[in-house]
């Protein structure tokens, strides 16, 4: 009887610590698949910038300097995102937005600029895609926050230690973008 008793228990305790290690692996993967859909839509934004810095300089020429520079920020993007590298992404993503607001309220003084169908177009998309990867932010960091907060937790804890589930970075942005934003230096 006692054996019985000893082998209902171990079934009981592996079954637990089953359950433990498959909610880590579906945490651990949930971390990965908020990633790959930031990812996704910074390839998609990737993908507009060229083409709205190129409307923008048949209208633009004196501000040449502001479009290569979206241009190199979308490089640095594109390159940490690749990497993987989360908090390299957060700086050159703060650089990026700063450099768009930058080109969009340069485009003001430019009425024929504002007035061409393919940059209000382009200037929709690429606003959509920002709301879209800070959605996506959002739910990353969600996820990590879920993921370090569960492997921390007893019992959760032993069974991420023993499999070496380690805490996921989260996404954060420059201290640069804490501040209030200058509008005079926007438009001058």
């Amino acid at each position: 009887m006692g054996s019985i008793v000893f082998w209902i228990v171990i079934g009981v305790v592996a079954a637990y610590a089953v359950m433990l290690y498959n909610g880590l692996v579906t945490l651990k993967h949930s971390v990965s698949k908020a990633w790959a859909n930031i990812d996704v839509l910074l390839k998609q934004r990737g993908e507009e910038l060229p083409k709205l810095v190129e409307t923008c300089k048949q209208y633009m020429a004196h501000e040449k300097d502001t479009l290569e520079r979206v241009i190199k920020a979308r490089s640095a993007v594109s390159t940490a995102a690749a990497a993987g590298d989360v908090a390299a992404v957060g700086a050159a993503e703060g650089e990026l937005r700063g450099l768009l607001g930058r080109l969009f309220a340069l485009a003001e003084a430019y009425p024929d600029l504002k007035a061409n169908e393919t940059f209000r177009h382009l200037q929709s998309r690429i606003t959509q895609l920002e709301h879209a990867i800070a959605d996506r932010r959002e739910f990353y960091n969600e996820s990590v926050n879920s993921n370090n907060v569960r492997i921390e937790q007893v019992p959760d804890v032993f069974v991420a230690r023993l499999f070496g589930f380690g805490p996921a970075k989260l996404f954060e942005i420059a201290e640069a973008e804490r501040k209030d934003v200058d509008l005079k230096q926007l438009f001058s």
